[in-house]
């Protein structure tokens, strides 16, 4: 196998394009570019993903974005919320459809309908998260909005150093 280098703009795209935890470059490349299968695919593509895998893939969408320019570049919280909630989708999108139950005292923070956020208060101004079926409530100061991604977070797994680090580019 050999190493190539990629800018982080391609590196964000070929990571957008995985369909499942432990698909290697190799396989999403293959599958985009519609070129026959290897008849000896670089990761086992069974339903036996082990834990390490799944931690090293997640953390790596996340590491990726945490490092991204374009998240430095942006100026308001929201883009950056929006930006760090779809890299979370990403990188767990059956963790996240579970986390995404996490709630306030009387608000709800994630929907698959922007109706389902309005009838939980007018002033939600709900959106929807980019590349993902859902969508999020964003009239909320930044405090707030770290709070929905701490708690997203830790439904969903990650380590307590990761979620510092990601609350705090929101």
């Amino acid at each position: 196998m050999k190493t190539i280098e990629v800018d982080d703009q391609i590196y964000r795209y070929i990571a957008s394009r995985t369909l499942h935890i432990g698909e290697s470059a190799s396989d999403i490349l293959r599958r985009l570019l519609a070129l026959p299968l290897d008849t000896e695919p670089t990761v086992a593509l069974g339903h036996e993903a082990n834990a390490e895998q799944t931690d090293e893939v997640s953390t790596d969408v996340l590491t990726m974005l945490l490092d991204n320019a374009q998240l430095a570049k942006e100026e308001s919280a929201i883009a950056r919320f929006m930006l760090i909630l779809s890299a979370l989708y990403r990188s767990q999108p059956d963790a996240f459809r579970h986390a995404a139950d996490i709630k306030g005292r009387k608000r709800i923070y994630f929907a698959e309908d922007p109706q389902a956020l309005l009838d939980n208060g007018k002033t939600t101004k709900p959106k929807p998260v980019p590349e993902t079926p859902y969508w999020v409530i964003t009239n909320t100061n930044t405090g707030r909005k770290r709070l929905i991604i701490e708690q997203l977070m830790q439904a969903m797994g990650y380590s307590a150093d990761l979620i510092a680090e990601v609350c705090n580019k929101v």
